[in-house]
């Protein structure tokens, strides 16, 4: 090696001349890789005849992966396997029939703005690192803030609803405290907030780390629907001011997760005017209505919003992750609350107009550019196109419910005003018996056991769950185009198919 390097510079016996790595080797391994994503990945996507997943046990795909990193590193064609194995090996997220959760399917446009910025590897906080991924998530932020109806507002990208809605939270409390930046929690009173019973479950999860505690998060009844009751929420605030507590914050839902409920917006924004409480509204999984013009009345009354988290990675297939939190406050309270003012980072002496280096209004540092994905689709398919994903997914809802009817064994537990379809499967064995505390038992078991034989036959995945008292029963969401009206005949189909014996 010391021969070959003419001139060479020896530092504690390396060699500093040069590259070390192999860029040829590099480039052809990427090329073989890629290859392989082509081909068992996105050709595959909307193939009905491949398995969702191929089920192992943990025990039993830990020896298949070969999961062990050791001193020396493995050939090319050994890491080109193991890249199959993660592939074959994975739930195939972009199957038709993966109903399992609130996102599926691929979309083209998406998929190669993932590809551009993880090969270009930016962080976007400062234009001089990342200028094109700031001026995109800046008209991303804009367009969205107009189908929330607001004049004017700021926003900012983040790792997923649960931070959204933290980052809310948190702004909330800011707004109603300011000190409470520098001086901390010890001077504040008892703070609380409001949520629905149904809300997600990181409302409790941000109540604790901002140490404002789950025991100060009231949770407001629902209706028979699953939309919180605004008299509820009138009687509980009225209660903490009469407990001596301090409400701030009413966090409504746009799209429950189990039952894909819209709460009340206008009657509860009339609440949060009265008593000066911030409104955030979680329209993580139901905000992306907002794009339809026939659907969007679901989010009547969103424009009164303080707050509002949107993830246009669920219903518009944007990928994970790609979440907004959008603000209604145009006065740079969002960098007002979160700002540090890192002096190696965010020096106000630069050379270009330093309002473009928006990184101090996150609570991140290194941040992806999640909005470049969603903006390079919306540029392909057009607000219009993005309308028609909406307006199918929930057509394809509409003509499943119908099917549910026809069918002997399947009752829904209630109409679906968006794309969750919640109902049970009754197995020929338990269409006879008297309904009571025996025949929910029995049918409480049955959607594991479907489950269990779906997942290991690889035909599809659908998810379940128990719920506010009633027994186990199947959710299924559409949300790919990929999807078809033959996909939801085979859901029913299947379902009966592996439930015969039960």
């Amino acid at each position: 090696m010391l021969q070959k390097k003419k001139n060479a510079v020896l530092v504690d016996g390396v060699i500093l001349n040069g590259p070390i790595m192999d860029s040829k080797a590099g480039e052809k391994f990427v090329e073989e890789a890629c290859k392989i994503i082509m081909e068992e990945v996105i050709q595959k996507a909307d193939d009905v005849t491949e398995k969702v997943c191929e089920w192992q046990a943990p025990e039993t795909l830990k020896q298949i992966l070969d999961l062990e990193m050791r001193d020396t590193g493995e050939s090319h064609q050994k890491l080109l396997q193991l890249c199959r194995d993660v592939i074959q090996y994975s739930v195939k997220t972009s199957h038709p029939r993966f109903f399992n959760q609130l996102y599926a399917g691929i979309d083209y446009y998406s998929l190669v703005a993932r590809f551009i910025t993880e090969a270009l590897n930016p962080s976007v906080y400062t234009y001089e690192v990342s200028p094109v991924f700031l001026l995109v998530e800046e008209a991303v932020i804009k367009k969205m803030i107009e189908f929330v109806g607001w004049e004017e507002g700021d926003g900012i990208f983040n790792p997923g609803g649960s931070v959204s809605n933290m980052y809310a939270m948190n702004l909330a409390r800011y707004k109603f405290c300011p000190e409470i930046k520098e001086k901390g929690l010890s001077g504040l009173p008892r703070l609380v907030l409001f949520t629905s019973e149904e809300c997600h479950y990181s409302m409790k999860k941000a109540a604790s780390f901002l140490g404002i505690g789950t025991e100060n998060v009231y949770f407001i009844k629902t209706d028979e629907r699953g939309k919180m009751i605004p008299e509820e929420l009138e009687k509980q605030v009225q209660r903490a001011r009469k407990e001596g507590s301090a409400p701030f914050l009413v966090c409504a839902t746009a799209g429950t997760t189990v039952l894909g409920a819209f709460d009340p917006l206008d009657k509860i924004a009339d609440i949060c005017e009265k008593h000066g409480l911030w409104l955030h509204v979680d329209a993580s999984w139901g905000g992306s209505a907002l794009i339809s013009r026939k659907h969007c009345r679901l989010l009547h009354g969103i424009h009164r919003a303080d707050s509002v988290a949107w993830n246009p990675h669920k219903m518009l297939l944007a990928g994970i992750q790609c979440c907004a939190l959008l603000v209604k406050d145009n006065s740079g309270l969002l960098k007002k609350c979160y700002s540090a003012k890192a002096a190696y980072l965010f020096q106000q002496d630069k050379f270009y107009d330093v309002s473009y280096d928006t990184g101090d209004k996150s609570i991140q540092c290194s941040r992806r550019p999640d909005a470049f994905k969603f903006w390079l689709m919306w540029k392909a398919l057009g607000t219009t196109g993005l309308e028609e994903r909406v307006n199918r997914a929930l057509a394809l809802a509409r003509y499943l419910v119908e099917e549910i009817k026809k069918r002997e064994g399947f009752q829904l537990l209630l109409e679906p005003e968006y794309a969750n379809v919640c109902f049970w499967y009754i197995p020929p064995s338990l269409r006879k018996m008297e309904d009571g505390p025996e025949f929910w038992q029995k049918l409480h078991q049955v959607a594991p056991i479907i489950k269990e034989r779906m997942m290991k036959k690889g035909s599809m995945m659908l998810g379940y769950q128990p719920h506010q008292g009633k027994v186990n029963f199947f959710r299924q969401v559409v949300i790919s185009p990929h999807v078809s009206r033959e996909d939801m005949d085979f859901l029913l189909d299947e379902i009966e198919l592996l439930a015969k014996d039960l």
